[in-house]
């Protein structure tokens, strides 16, 4: 049977391994830790908001061990004035992807995609796979191979340490 997916990425004639995983476990800290993944190699896909009329999104790439700068970078990017992290429920209406899964690969063609550079450095990175029960593992040419992606000075910050 057909994985529409899989079919998408395959398209890309990029390298990438899936790596089946428990879906409890698919949120980043848990999956890292479990599987013995860096959050410096985890690539998490984000939907924003930009809260306008009407509402303006764009999913967002951002290394697991960085912060994504919904409040500055990105809401100066869009134009708008307010911007938020998409619910889980708006998520799952835009991308059809449940979070925990949530991947730049079959999203509507109409939405963006903005990539940290930071994320674009790394010699492989490990993303959602479209659903809780799986990851893609590839190198991070993968993304910009997508006809929709933007790669991003600065979307993210760095974690600042604790005091």
């Amino acid at each position: 049977m057909s994985d529409p997916l899989l079919d998408a990425i395959s398209a890309l004639e990029v390298d990438y391994d899936v790596i089946p995983c428990d879906p409890d476990l698919a949120d980043t800290a848990q999956f890292c830790e479990a599987y013995g993944y860096s959050p410096d190699e985890s690539a998490n896909t984000i939907l924003v908001v930009g809260k306008s009329d009407p509402r303006v999104y764009v999913a967002c790439v951002v290394l697991a061990s960085t912060r994504l700068d919904v409040n500055g970078r990105v809401k100066k990017k869009l134009g708008i004035r307010r911007t938020s992290f998409a619910s889980g429920e708006e998520t799952a209406a835009v991308t059809g992807q449940t979070i925990g899964g949530v991947t730049p690969f079959g999203l509507p063609d109409d939405l963006p995609i903005w990539v940290d550079e930071r994320v674009t450095q790394r010699e492989r990175i490990i993303l959602g796979g479209g659903s809780r029960d799986r990851k893609i593992y590839a190198p991070p040419q993968i993304l910009t191979a997508l006809p929709n992606v933007e790669v991003v000075a600065d979307l993210a910050k760095e974690f600042e340490p604790r005091a």
